[in-house]
């Protein structure tokens, strides 16, 4: 299985009026995102799974990845992707996935890196930077894209 930790892309600073669960992408974050599927489509990567954090700038990252990647698929928004949030419940999902998927897990720092030491079994695991996707393949990892 490979798991893709993907970042969001820059969003626009929170104000009184725009809380951080509203805050979306700003117009450079959506170039990022969209970037950052154009680089994930020269790869070769096609997600069979998308899962992404609640807040509206992971799920604005995801759709604007995916139509980059030329994929039709489904966003599952997993609750357990949102900041503040411990990454186990997403751990056990993944466990119960397909060897042979690609999932790709949009979220948030540190929740993101968590994911990537449970995954890889690393004491620490590389911060992801905005707009920038971590590959995990067979429990290690495998490349970084920004």
């Amino acid at each position: 299985m490979d798991v893709i930790l993907i970042r969001h892309a820059t969003a626009v600073d929170e104000t009184l009026e725009l809380r951080d669960s509203m805050r979306m992408l700003s117009p450079p974050g959506r170039a990022q995102a969209t970037r950052l599927g154009a680089g994930l489509h020269a790869r070769g990567v096609v997600p069979t799974l998308v899962w992404t954090s609640p807040l509206v700038r992971a799920v604005q990252t995801a759709e604007l990845v995916l139509a980059a990647l030329g994929v039709t698929i489904g966003i599952d928004v997993a609750p357990a992707l949102a900041p503040e949030v411990t990454p186990r419940p997403v751990l056990a999902a993944l466990r119960a996935v397909s060897a042979t998927a690609v999932v790709l897990v949009v979220g948030h720092e540190p929740g993101l890196s968590a994911l990537g030491a449970l995954l890889t079994g690393a004491a620490d695991y590389p911060t992801i930077a905005k707009a920038e996707a971590a590959c995990i393949r067979a429990g290690a990892a495998a490349w970084r894209l920004s």
